[in-house]
């Protein structure tokens, strides 16, 4: 629904049953039909859930990108609803797997992002991300990716926003308590939109080792506003009115831009 410089965003927060593939998405499919938005982001590995106990089951229970199922499903959506999904899966490139997210637009497949930044035990189960940075044209935004702990590295945004993206898509697991809040200060530096699709629940797939999910999925506008937020525990979906045009904004007084003003002369970056 484009309406001027204004863009329908949205989140589905859900609980997967681990392995459950089928059954996951058939949950996801009728909510990314319910609302007319322009871009609906899902959660990390939203299909599979999350604690992979070795590269051997993480290679089973992926699928290539763009050819897998669960990619082709979304596909058909976009195209029949006219819309965009951006939504985190595993991925298996021949002997290798990768934390991944696809992007899908009104005329199907985009590309992908591959998670840069393992967390935990994730490096037993896949491969570093080889793919850069990259932003997608969605409609009338901009819209780069990033995954899951990858918000833990200032770099990403900043890069994805160098890159003249006005919108983050955020899918995530987050199992820490600080991201939620910490989004917003990577809204206000970069002054950028950021859409993070978190997820709800337990797993325990190892006595005594269990993954606890925060939920508190949310979009942040430019100025840090939080526009909304879901709950810790509970299966949601929202959506949202944003106006792209003040991520292109970068000026916070009269006398300031963030960008024009960096220093890039006097970073050390290595």
């Amino acid at each position: 629904m484009k309406n001027g410089d204004l863009f329908r965003v949205g989140f589905i927060q859900n609980n997967p049953m681990f392995g459950k593939i089928g059954y996951n998405l058939s949950k996801i499919e009728p909510l990314l039909t319910q609302d007319i938005v322009d871009l609906m982001v899902l959660p990390e590995l939203f299909s599979t859930g999350y604690h992979f106990l070795n590269q051997e089951e993480a290679l089973r229970l992926s699928e290539p990108i763009p050819e897998g199922p669960t990619t082709q499903a979304l596909v058909q959506i976009c195209e029949k609803n006219q819309t965009s999904i951006i939504a985190g899966i595993a991925e298996r490139d021949k002997k290798r797997s990768y934390n991944s997210a696809v992007v899908i637009g009104p005329n199907g497949y985009q590309g992908k992002y591959r998670k840069i930044h393992l967390f935990g035990t994730e490096k037993n189960c896949f491969d570093k991300g080889n793919l850069p940075l990259k932003v997608f044209d969605i409609g009338i935004a901009r819209v780069g990716v990033m995954i899951c702990f990858d918000w833990c590295f200032p770099e990403t945004a900043r890069t994805l926003a160098l890159g003249q993206a006005d919108l983050i898509a955020h899918p995530s697991n987050l199992v820490l308590p600080h991201c939620p809040q910490a989004i917003i200060t990577r809204c206000l530096e970069n002054r950028i939109f950021i859409v993070t699709a978190n997820r709800v629940g337990t797993e325990e797939r190892i006595p005594n080792s269990t993954f606890t999910f925060i939920g508190q999925s949310q979009v942040v506008d430019p100025d840090g506003h939080v526009l909304c937020r879901a709950s810790e525990k509970e299966e949601e979906t929202k959506v949202v009115n944003i106006n792209i045009k003040k991520s292109r904004n970068k000026s916070i007084n009269s006398g300031n831009d963030l960008f024009l003003d960096r220093r890039p002369d006097l970073y050390r970056l290595q």
